[in-house]
């Protein structure tokens, strides 16, 4: 872990969160020596995206636009 001085980390504060990304590194971020702050970086997703998450778990059969021809079968009430 990298340790900052707090006056060094206020004239570089948008440069040491990318180098953290980019190197993986933590940064510790002291005052008078004493930490008052840690930059990490983010923990890796364990989450898979849930957008096709079904793909291939189903099979499609037929014709999927046309009409359904549910009342194909039924007989109509004649007057």
């Amino acid at each position: 872990m990298h340790e900052i001085g707090i006056s060094n980390f206020r004239a570089t504060c948008f440069a040491v969160p990318e180098k953290v990304r980019r190197t993986r590194t933590p940064v510790r971020v002291t005052r008078f020596g004493k930490p008052v702050a840690e930059i990490r970086p983010p923990g890796r997703s364990s989450t898979k995206p849930w957008l096709g998450c079904m793909r291939q778990s189903c099979e499609t059969l037929g014709d999927l636009v046309g009409p359904i021809r549910a009342f194909q079968g039924w007989a109509t009430r004649q007057e």
